[in-house]
């Protein structure tokens, strides 16, 4: 095919690499809500549990930080295929990056757990509350507060660790732009569409979430 010349290769290289948008946000949103609700759980056994259930939280947080996200995604997607257990490339890299981002998640979440004075849950006790009933009730809904700075700057991280993705063929941002340099040797213009489109995702959602902080915020002022 004639490759495009001037403005309306930009035109091309944008047009193109926005059909993965679609990909790259599905893959962050579903890592994402993994992330966080692996996160709070591990982070409520950290904070309830005894002695054993904390190593073995301490010690699924460091295996998952120690191993680099890319050899995840391998183990996952090649490795399990092996056992019989074929995922597809989208629902691998959602995993993939889910699990690994659990484990810096639930940092962020007992951080915000921890930083909960121990006298609110003591008195919660007190009133006949259950561990689940402290922790949904009187501890996570301060600790979101807490943590939603650190976890913006964890979505920002997630949304741009979305392009190792392409090593298992999930069809998001960056697998576009390689299949777009093969086709047109136009490597820094597509590269440089590529910062665009991440910069025009990752700016909102930073808008967004100062928004929601500032809510949140003043809510628990009024409160």
């Amino acid at each position: 095919m004639t490759v495009p010349s001037g403005f309306d290769l930009y035109l091309y290289i944008v047009r193109v690499l926005i059909t993965g948008v679609e990909t790259t946000i599905a893959v962050t949103l579903g890592s994402l809500v993994l992330s966080m609700v692996v996160a709070a759980l591990f982070a409520g056994c950290y904070r309830f549990g005894g002695q054993f259930t904390r190593v073995l939280v301490q010690s699924y947080v460091e295996f998952f930080r120690a191993v680099p996200v890319l050899t995840q995604l391998f183990v996952i997607y090649f490795g399990l295929a092996t056992i019989g257990i074929r995922l597809d490339s989208i629902s691998a890299a959602i995993l993939g990056l889910g699990i690994n981002g659990s484990a810096y998640c639930t940092e962020i979440f007992r951080g915000g757990v921890d930083a909960i004075p121990h006298g609110q849950t003591e008195a919660a006790y007190a009133v006949g509350l259950s561990s689940w009933q402290v922790f949904r009730l009187i501890i996570l809904p301060q600790a979101v507060r807490l943590v939603l700075p650190p976890l913006t700057n964890f979505t920002v991280q997630l949304l741009k660790n979305t392009s190792v993705a392409s090593a298992v063929a999930a069809p998001e941002v960056m697998l576009l732009a390689h299949n777009l340099v093969n086709e047109t040797f136009h490597s820094p213009e597509i590269y440089l569409c590529v910062c665009l489109v991440y910069l025009c995702i990752s700016l909102p959602m930073m808008r967004f979430a100062s928004w929601l902080e500032f809510r949140l915020g003043a809510t628990g002022a009024r409160s």
